[in-house]
């Protein structure tokens, strides 16, 4: 299934969630919110999953410029992106696709900072290894 925009690295777990937001900020995101899935889930279900974590990112001046066209938009603030352990042990770092959810709302005149926020997020999974 292809949700998202997908890398695999070569890096730890723990090194990845060291990674990531320093590569979001480099794109002008900052980390809002951190959702620690396999504790939730054990905490809530007592079952046991693998190390994933939800970073719900956010760029403040996309943010503004998207919901000042439209307050809807605000569902989906912020960017998720998630760091899970592969069964290799190496991180995969999967980040949301604007074009599978910003664009597919019809917006014409949101294209443009549909494929900015996409390149910026892009750039994220290139930095990392």
């Amino acid at each position: 299934m292809n949700i998202g925009m997908k890398k695999q690295t070569s890096m730890t777990y723990e090194r990845a969630l060291e990674e990531v937001p320093e590569a979001l900020k480099r794109e002008g995101f900052g980390v809002l919110t951190r959702i620690d899935l396999k504790e939730t889930l054990k905490a809530k279900l007592g079952v046991d999953f693998r190390r994933y974590m939800v970073l719900g990112a956010c760029n403040p001046p996309i943010a503004h410029q998207a919901l000042s066209h439209e307050l809807g938009f605000g569902v989906l603030i912020p960017c998720n992106v998630v760091v899970y352990e592969g069964d290799d042990g190496k991180a995969v770092v999967t980040a949301v696709d604007p074009v599978q959810t910003i664009a597919a709302s019809g917006d014409a005149t949101m294209q443009g900072l549909v494929k900015d926020i996409r390149a910026r997020l892009a750039r994220v999974l290139e930095q990392l290894k």
